[in-house]
């Protein structure tokens, strides 16, 4: 619970500046330059950026988030409470499944790939190039680190 009000409170930053539609009778569209990209909640690793495109991660209910990371980036093992419905949409990604993490066990998944993992699967990416994913989801979202020493929020 305290993670996810954690997360939450990060991300009223993201849904207060970022443009985003409710999901409640929204007609929402947006080509890529409409795209508005803020810094990503602290409860990511520093230098990635985010754009709320539809509806809020902090509430119940659908939305579709897009994050860009720059070359080098990575996310260590994680889960999520809900599941995690991810496109790659520019870039590549390498997605390891398990506690440890380790670049030898990851799968390379360029653009266009896509990938869902349930609720409570422990995962890490790896980033080698700047890379947009798009995350289509029910909120509310957030991050639980394996290792807590993990935790961008545990480590400032």
């Amino acid at each position: 619970m305290k993670i996810a009000s954690i997360f939450a409170l990060g991300w009223i930053g993201v849904c207060g500046t970022a443009a985003f539609a409710l999901a409640e009778d929204a007609h929402t569209m947006f080509a890529p330059a409409d795209v508005k990209w803020i810094e990503a909640p602290k409860t990511l690793p520093a230098g990635a950026q985010a754009a709320v495109l539809f509806g809020n991660p902090t509430k119940k209910g659908l939305f579709a988030l897009r994050l860009k990371v720059p070359s080098g980036y990575a996310i260590p093992p994680h889960t999520h409470p809900g599941y995690e419905v991810v496109t790659v949409i520019s870039g590549a990604a390498k997605l390891g499944m398990g506690k440890t993490a380790d670049r030898s066990a990851t799968k390379a998944l360029p653009a266009g790939s896509f990938f869902a993992l349930p609720p409570g699967t422990a995962h890490f990416v790896y980033f080698d190039d700047e890379t947009v994913v798009q995350i289509n989801t029910n909120g509310p979202w957030s991050i639980k680190y394996v290792n807590p020493a993990d935790d961008p929020q545990k480590s400032q």
